[in-house]
């Protein structure tokens, strides 16, 4: 049963899902400027602090929030560098390569070496004898990101204990036009990449046909002195209870492939205009509204740890955490972990305030990688989800764009990002508004993968 709300709540909430999809919503107009303005967004480039200075600058002046501020993040500074890989042998081809994050490189020269493609962990492992000296492919066929993903992350350290020399892993996404997929790995002591699915395709039928297989691999991927980033913290402060928050938000680095407009520009944007569109149509929440833009959560997560290092005796007072990093289609709902009493509150303003467009749907499971450690310490957490990453009968197309050079603004389009403004503001608005506080206690969490 759903907990009392003041009167006023309905009408608020009524006139700002009208609002959100008015003509007036900022959101895909401010992530085309972040985007096109910036392009990628790494930790440890001046794009990325240059991106931070904007935001900071257009929220401050946009008077929407009652403070903006920065904290400082220090975290690893990884250089991509010059890299390819070319196939010698049975002919001469050019692999779209890509490198994995935080990978070594090839010492300053191409590296030469024969190969052999294995579809799993278990036939690596019965193919041991044959690695030793070789470059380990990995060719598994996507399941889902959270199962196919290691081979991208711990792919090279299973490969180096057989004496491997370098490892490539095929593209983790369902689909490909010649769009390799990066993302971060586990430490290895041998150079890693992600070729593309039709690459590791070609590869496995050339050994499946008894092709003796060669390839040179050069990749200048190396560590500078650490750097410092920032996470962006912005209130619009409660009426009634300005201690206890509602965080909301996403992170603002992305991989240097593509300009992250999905992964994550979209998720800031949304939170940002949820609570510039309350700030416009004057709804003051009884509770704070916190806007955090996360730094380094692609190759490191200092950011969320530094945000929780900083608040870490105030976590009773963080009621709600919403994470979007999924994507920006159309609005589906949310992802919750968390104890039954508050899933079955969720779900009741789901159903009540966002079932006419569609977003109001609540699953169990949920949060985000910049949250983990709220959510590790009881926090109640969600992932806004959007129907490809809401339902289950659907393959998820963020990740044919994920950290790939397709993830533009070519992949958003205006009236479903609009649509996760609504879902993503309601939530936070709701929950702010509750006579009592969400209600919490110890549940089972599992933290996200990259």
């Amino acid at each position: 049963m759903l907990l009392p709300f003041f009167f006023f709540l309905f009408f608020s909430i009524f006139k700002y899902v009208l609002s959100s999809f008015s003509p007036s919503s900022e959101a895909y107009d401010r992530l085309a400027e972040l985007t096109d303005s910036y392009g990628s967004r790494l930790t440890g480039s001046q794009a990325l602090e240059d991106a931070i200075d904007w935001v900071v600058a257009k929220m401050t002046s946009d008077g929407s929030f009652d403070s903006v501020i920065t904290e400082s993040v220090q975290a690893a500074h990884w250089v991509r560098g010059n890299e390819y890989a070319n196939l010698l042998t049975p002919r001469a081809h050019n692999l779209t390569l890509l490198g994995l994050g935080m990978s070594q490189g090839t010492n300053s020269r191409p590296l030469t070496a024969p190969v052999i493609v294995v579809k799993d962990f278990v036939e690596l492992e019965s193919r041991a004898a044959e690695v030793k000296g070789k470059i380990v492919v990995y060719n598994a066929a996507y399941v889902s990101y959270s199962e196919t993903g290691v081979y991208r992350r711990v792919g090279a350290q299973q490969a180096e204990k057989f004496g491997a020399v370098a490892s490539l892993v095929r593209s983790i996404g369902p689909f490909s036009l010649s769009t390799p997929h990066t993302g971060n790995m586990e430490p290895a002591n041998i150079p890693a990449a992600a070729i593309t699915i039709e690459d590791a395709e070609l590869l496995q039928r050339f050994q499946d046909r008894g092709e003796s297989l060669v390839i040179t691999l050069y990749m200048e991927a190396h560590f500078l002195p650490d750097t410092i980033s920032r996470n962006i913290v912005a209130d619009y402060r409660g009426s009634v209870y300005p201690e206890k928050v509602i965080v909301i938000g996403g992170h603002i680095d992305s991989w240097d492939a593509g300009t992250g407009a999905l992964d994550d520009g979209g998720g800031l944007m949304v939170a940002w205009e949820a609570v510039r569109l309350m700030a416009k149509y004057n709804i003051r929440p009884l509770r704070t509204i916190r806007v955090v833009m996360w730094t380094n959560e692609e190759n490191g997560a200092k950011g969320s740890d530094v945000y929780y290092a900083n608040r870490k005796n105030d976590m009773n007072n963080h009621i709600f955490a919403i994470e979007s990093d999924g994507g920006v289609f159309s609005a589906y709902g949310i992802g919750f972990s968390g104890v039954n009493a508050a899933f079955d509150i969720l779900t009741d303003i789901g159903q009540i305030y966002l079932s006419s467009i569609s977003a109001g749907n609540v699953t169990s499971g949920g949060g985000g990688r910049d949250i983990d450690p709220l959510c590790a310490v009881s926090v109640p957490c969600a992932g806004l989800n959007d129907v490809d990453g809401g339902r289950p009968d659907k393959t998820d197309i963020y990740f044919n764009f994920h950290h790939t050079a397709a993830d533009t603004m070519s992949a958003i389009r205006r009236d479903e990002i609009d649509s996760n403004v609504a879902g993503m503001g309601v939530w936070a608005l709701a929950v702010a508004d509750l006579v009592a506080d969400l209600p919490r206690g110890a549940y089972l969490y599992v933290p996200e993968k990259d």
